[in-house]
């Protein structure tokens, strides 16, 4: 039999999935599977999944149709890669002290382990088999790591939790997508960047923006000739206000286009229809011939096959000043055009739920279906409408409803005409790092999204506690975000699996030579005396950081100028910036120091330099 060639797709399991990471104690996790990441051999006769809460890799066999093996971790894998003569598998462990385990295939236990950062994942192999490339999501950064020594030789650092990583076939330039923007967010730009790292210098030596309002960077893949990288995201319209969903109003879900050589956006294609969402893009594949470019849809359970030449062709003609549509008239227009993959992409409904990763073998697609438990199985050389199934990696497992209730929040055919999910403001149940104008409070006064985190523990909800409790928030949410009508047990369900959220320990805490148990470090330790000198403790106090009241810190503008605002817990405060209710302050030095008014928010105004920073630590250890 004629061996078909692989193209392997590394890819982040990325956050919803990473929704709830390794200290994150995920809502069933000794009962269901979870398929979030697969990768194929070279001979294209096995498929290695990694089932993220079952901690296993299973092991499929494309000819048999079956899973033939499964290989227990540690951790939790959020994603794996093969060595390219198939002799080594490497798993990312997502967890706060994390690894990358070390696989023999052909006897299938893990035969080693390198240590690497905080809730490592999308592991990419150089393609001299010489190198691994790891992203740390937590601590923003990648680690290069010696695969003949096994050891780390460098980290480097990129702008903001690194979710997916992609390298170019000469193996010269990795290409990282980060999920989130940094930065604050009460500026006419908000977005989240992909890094260029050299490989040969092991350094930045790119960073290339999207377009304003792009969040929940989820997959990148490099196109088998090496000129173009591909990346799926969600693209907000935050600068609107929430009052419908027709057409994108709030988000619409793209594809961005990079010249690999020249390290450049080309432009950036919205791969919804014009009445119709395609929600929560997660996996991008090309075809190993380079016909075809695959996308995933995590929020509507389906698989977009792009015909990348007509793509391309029309990006250059659009960029030589042709009208190629009725809205794109110029490249700047494309990213608004519903209508710009018409006829020259085919929108595949998959049996599973929630499709994450994948991998191309010949022509047919293989996708992990997180929610189903299931491998999808398509064909997408030969019929317009191909048929699919989904295989079952193990046995149907009965939904609780905190399992359900996730299912729920990452499901996008809840929404009117399927624009969004929950998880598309909340990757993770946390934050997308922008303002949103909702109506609640009145409009024209946009918010910083809020991180879902111990919000059932901590009423009231929203920012200006204007709903009583989280209960409320979740199904005023429903019918005004997603604008449906939903049974009440969904909305149980969601309050079910938002109560399940454990924190994820923080990045800035420290463990020592005789004890793995995470501490607050020097600096901290300093900072919590500062903490208590300022004043902070007198709200945000008690076991969640916060007493639950609401005050006026002196940060609101026109007619908010005298609103009080809920206080925050602090737990996990690391991972939500920016602060302030607007955004305002890209990190907590900035709102300690440059928008503390009048000493209103903490007694800052009298610290030293050192102080200041060491209260950041503090704060940020939470």
């Amino acid at each position: 039999m004629k061996k078909l060639k692989v193209r392997k797709i590394w890819l982040a399991g990325s956050i919803c999935v990473l929704a709830i990471l390794a200290a994150n104690a995920e809502v069933g996790s000794g009962d269901y599977l979870s398929p979030l990441a697969v990768v194929a051999d070279a001979e294209a006769d096995t498929i290695y999944i990694a089932e993220f809460t079952a901690r296993q890799i299973a092991v499929f066999d494309t000819v048999g149709g079956r899973v033939t093996k499964s290989i227990s971790l540690p951790a939790r894998p959020s994603g794996v890669a093969i060595a390219p003569d198939k002799s080594r598998l490497y798993v990312t462990g997502a967890a706060p002290a994390g690894s990358v385990y070390v696989i023999d295939p052909t006897k299938g236990k893990v035969t080693s382990r390198i240590s690497t950062g905080h809730t490592p994942t999308a592991p990419v192999v150089s393609p001299d088999g010489n190198v691994l490339y790891v992203c740390n999501r937590f601590d923003n950064d990648v680690a290069v790591i010696n695969l003949k020594t096994a050891r780390v030789v460098c980290r480097v650092s990129v702008q903001r939790e690194p979710a997916a990583a992609a390298i170019s076939p000469d193996g010269r330039l990795l290409f990282v997508a980060n999920l989130l923007p940094a930065g604050a967010a009460d500026q006419d730009y908000a977005a989240a960047a992909v890094t260029v790292i050299d490989t040969a210098s092991k350094k930045v030596i790119a960073t290339i923006q999207l377009p304003n309002g792009s969040t929940s960077l989820r997959g990148v893949c490099v196109s088998t000739d090496g000129q173009y990288a591909y990346i799926t995201h969600v693209l907000s319209r935050y600068q609107l206000p929430t009052t419908q969903l027709e057409r994108g109003w709030m988000n619409t879900n793209a594809l961005s286009v990079i010249d690999v050589t020249g390290k450049k956006l080309v432009n950036t294609v919205l791969l919804d229809d014009v009445d119709l969402g395609a929600a929560n893009p997660w996996g991008v594949a090309c075809t190993d011939d380079g016909r075809y470019i695959c996308v995933t849809h995590s929020g509507t359970h389906e698989l977009s096959v792009i015909d990348r030449q007509a793509m391309h062709e029309k990006l250059e003609k659009v960029a030589s000043g042709q009208k190629v549509s009725d809205v794109s008239l110029a490249a700047e227009d494309v990213p608004n055009d519903l209508s710009f993959l018409v006829g020259i992409r085919r929108r595949l409904k998959l049996a599973g739920n929630g499709p994450r990763g994948l991998v191309i073998i010949g022509a047919k697609a293989y996708i992990a279906e997180y929610f189903s438990d299931s491998l999808g199985v398509i064909d997408i050389g030969g019929e317009v409408r191909p048929s699919t199934r989904s295989v079952e990696l193990g046995p149907k497992t009965p939904m609780t409803p905190e399992r359900r209730g996730e299912m729920l929040f990452n499901n996008a055919k809840l929404c009117f005409q399927h624009w969004q999910s929950c998880v598309s403001c909340h990757p993770g149940a946390r934050t997308d790092a922008l303002n949103w104008d909702l109506l609640n409070d009145g409009i024209g006064n946009p918010k910083n999204t809020k991180s879902l985190l111990l919000t059932h523990k901590t009423p009231p909800a929203m920012i200006t506690g204007i709903r009583d409790s989280a209960e409320t928030a979740v199904r005023a949410g429903i019918r005004h975000i997603l604008f449906t009508v939903r049974p009440e047990e969904d909305a149980v369900a969601i309050d079910q699996y938002l109560k399940s959220l454990e924190p994820v320990p923080s990045p800035y805490l420290t463990r020592g030579w005789f004890s793995k148990k995470p501490r607050l470090s020097k600096a901290a330790r300093r900072g919590e005396k500062v903490f208590e000198k300022a004043g902070c403790s007198s709200c945000h106090s008690g076991p969640l950081d916060t007493d639950l009241q609401k005050y006026n810190v002196g940060t609101g503008k026109g007619r908010e100028q005298t609103q009080a605002f809920d206080t925050p817990t602090l737990v996990e405060v690391w991972r939500t910036a920016p602060y302030l209710h607007d955004g305002r302050a890209a990190t907590v030095k900035d709102m300690l120091v440059e928008h503390n008014i009048d000493d209103k928010h903490g007694r800052t105004s009298g610290l030293t330099e050192k102080q200041i920073a060491d209260l950041a630590e503090f704060v940020l250890s939470r």
